[in-house]
């Protein structure tokens, strides 16, 4: 097992890292504190990790919410089945919740857990790699609204992140595909050398390689626990960490949540935030060329949805990054560094929107 720290001055909380983590005890008791747990989970997740992680917490007082499965039910009314279940089983502000699944779960027992009574403690139980390596770290929570993805939420930190890198090897292909682009995102804005890394194995990644993956999830934390460590609220520095995401976020939004799974969206997004900083200049044809081709090779979708430049632009809009009526870009000045900015030429995004929308 590896352990990382993420050190917010005033907290801090360990990420957990390794093999059979979600069946051993001595783990779960030191972190997960209280009587009285709500797990929530997702129909496929419960299926396959409820009940031993339920054998694990005997001690204790467990209560289950488990919700469809899917990023269209993340929304304000699944979150409300959670509150349902907190008060139904009369917890109080001593109760920890537990989220045990991808992205989705996590984002909204995260959300939840904020919420209820001013404020629960919470532990993110990672089962896909995108969480592992990305959602569950941080402490974004929140839910989408037809209008955006995202748009309702909070920064709340959980107690810690268990991530049992066993669960993987249940994970379909396409989910595994999804959750690569988001350590892609890591290679293309903060370290080279991961990016050149992914290169060298991506195949054994692909393959499931325990080494290979273990190592991914760890590097990527790394990375996440020092951005997140500067910038909590994403004031500034954390905005890179969106790459991709503001045009990936549009994807989504345009085809219902039911086309796209949340790390392929990202992938097509980072390729046109390359595509546009490759237009402004800001990057030679050969780096914009690496992004495509690094994503072509992990299996993921580089085609956006034809559902018009104005939509996509429109849709982009309501991004959480806009401010000030501005609406800030992540773009790439190099692989390994990239700048938020709200200058950037109207007539280069309309050409790129145009490239891949229209």
């Amino acid at each position: 097992m590896q352990t990382l720290q993420v050190d917010l001055g005033q907290s801090r909380y360990p990420i957990a890292i390794g093999p059979g983590l979600l069946t051993n005890r001595e783990l779960l008791d030191a972190q997960i504190r209280g009587r009285d747990l709500l797990i929530v989970t997702d129909t496929t997740v419960a299926r396959l990790y409820l009940a031993k992680l339920n054998d694990c917490l005997a001690s204790r007082r467990v209560a289950e919410c488990i919700l469809p499965e899917g990023e269209q039910h993340k929304t304000l009314q699944t979150a409300g089945w959670v509150f349902d279940a907190l008060v139904a089983k009369k917890m109080n502000r001593d109760a920890t919740v537990l989220a045990l699944g991808g992205g989705v779960v996590g984002d909204i027992a995260g959300f939840a857990a904020a919420c209820y009574q001013r404020g629960v403690g919470y532990v993110q139980l990672p089962t896909t790699l995108l969480a592992q390596v990305d959602s569950s770290v941080g402490g974004k929570t929140g839910v989408n609204h037809a209008g955006g993805k995202n748009l309702i939420g909070a920064f709340y930190q959980p107690l810690c992140v268990i991530s049992d890198t066993d669960t993987l090897a249940t994970l379909p292909d396409r989910e595994l595909r999804a959750g690569l682009a988001e350590v892609i995102k890591y290679g293309c804005v903060w370290d080279p050398l991961l990016f050149d890394w992914l290169d060298n194995n991506m195949d054994l990644l692909l393959a499931r390689d325990v080494e290979a993956l273990t190592y991914a999830i760890s590097r990527s934390c790394e990375i996440k626990a020092t951005v997140v460590a500067k910038d909590e609220r994403e004031q500034n520095l954390r905005a890179i960490l969106n790459f991709g995401h503001t045009f990936g976020h549009a994807i989504e939004a345009a085809t219902a949540y039911e086309t796209f799974l949340h790390g392929e969206a990202v992938g097509v997004g980072m390729l046109i935030a390359a595509s546009m900083s490759h237009r402004m200049g800001l990057i030679d044809a050969a780096i914009k060329d690496r992004v495509r081709d690094i994503l072509c090779r992990a299996g993921l979708p580089i085609e956006a949805p034809r559902v018009g430049a104005a939509r996509a632009l429109e849709l982009m809009q309501m991004d959480k990054k806009v401010l000030a009526g501005s609406m800030r870009l992540v773009l790439l000045e190099k692989l390994g560094r990239a700048i938020v900015t709200g200058s950037y030429p109207q007539t280069a995004l309309d050409a790129t929107l145009a490239e891949y929308f229209a």
